[in-house]
């Protein structure tokens, strides 16, 4: 012990005579941690930008990319391949769903809810549930605007199931599909264009119909003014998702091309909110003449039918 400890006083006496030669001589101390700087970006980040990096490919993003192709290992024609695409649990649906329908300003939706594991559960159950509620409501609208008439007779329109399930998944699926076809080939264009996977767009477009199933039941109150005010209301919170996650993807391109694409994201999403407001719940009365039925007593009578 008296060894190491003369040992030690006599590299302390080194040292102090190192820096009494050379002032500027770099020591280190081992009670401090020597820092090892990161990799920095060449260019100054943007205010609000930095929350979307995970998005342009940084090491974070990566890694996430990774772990997901990992899941996603298995052989396209295998059962397990599309099993990944349901695992999801009930928290992490309804964490998706309040997502969509309290957007919080500034964030991205697919970074905080989609890119760790996105899924088909949710917009498949959400648009099924969707379908059902517009032609549901869309009857119950039509029996309560006639109720009390007396030449009408209620007939359920089953047809609307099928119109609506057409519209509603088209919608959810070709729509998505054209934006990923676009990004891809904007990418090619332009370095910094954020590349969405077909899935993560299909996820988004699928959580951001849920707010239209409350409100499709409400749009049975046979009110026109009701009806507007909670279209208007529906695309305000679904349009801001799709805003908030899509532009970013977008703004680094030219000013009319992101502008554009911003614009044509809404003009659709509002398309199919008013289409259904308008088919389903706002479809003008016809009157149909009635055929003329002549008496036995030689006189005619007209009936008038709605």
């Amino acid at each position: 012990i008296a060894c190491l400890v003369m040992y030690l006083f006599a590299e302390f006496d080194d040292a102090a005579n190192l820096l009494a030669a050379n002032p500027d001589a770099t020591t280190i101390s081992i009670d401090e941690p020597v820092e090892i700087p990161k990799n920095q970006h060449s260019h100054r980040q943007e205010p609000g930008r930095e929350e979307d990096d995970e998005l342009l490919g940084t090491d974070d993003s990566d890694k996430t990319e990774l772990l997901a192709g990992q899941k996603k290992s298995a052989p396209f024609w295998t059962f397990e391949y599309y099993q990944t695409f349901f695992d999801v649990d009930t928290y992490q649906v309804l964490d998706r769903i309040k997502g969509s329908v309290f957007p919080v300003p500034g964030k991205n939706f697919v970074r905080l809810y989609i890119r760790s594991n996105p899924d088909l559960y949710g917009p498949f159950w959400i648009c099924a549930t969707l379908v059902f509620t517009i032609a549901v409501s869309g009857n119950l609208s039509n029996f309560f605007i006639h109720l009390g008439k007396p030449t009408y007779h209620y007939v359920p329109e089953f047809k609307k199931v099928s119109i609506a399930a057409t519209t509603i998944y088209a919608y959810a699926w070709l729509v998505p599909l054209a934006l990923w076809g676009f990004l891809m080939w904007r990418n090619t264009k332009v370095m910094n264009i954020v590349s969405y996977s077909f899935l993560e767009i299909v996820c988004v477009y699928g959580y951001s119909l849920f707010i239209y199933i409350p409100t499709a039941i409400l749009w049975i109150i046979p009110q026109k003014v009701v009806r507007w005010v909670l279209v208007v209301f529906s695309l305000c919170l679904s349009g801001s998702v799709l805003v908030m996650t899509f532009w970013p993807a977008v703004r680094d391109d030219s000013r009319r091309i992101a502008v554009a694409t911003v614009a044509t994201i809404l003009l659709l999403h509002a398309l199919l909110a008013v289409g259904c407001l308008a088919y389903f719940f706002d479809a003008p009365e016809l009157d149909i003449p009635a055929p003329i039925i002549p008496a036995h007593n030689g006189t005619t009578v007209i009936t008038k039918s709605h």
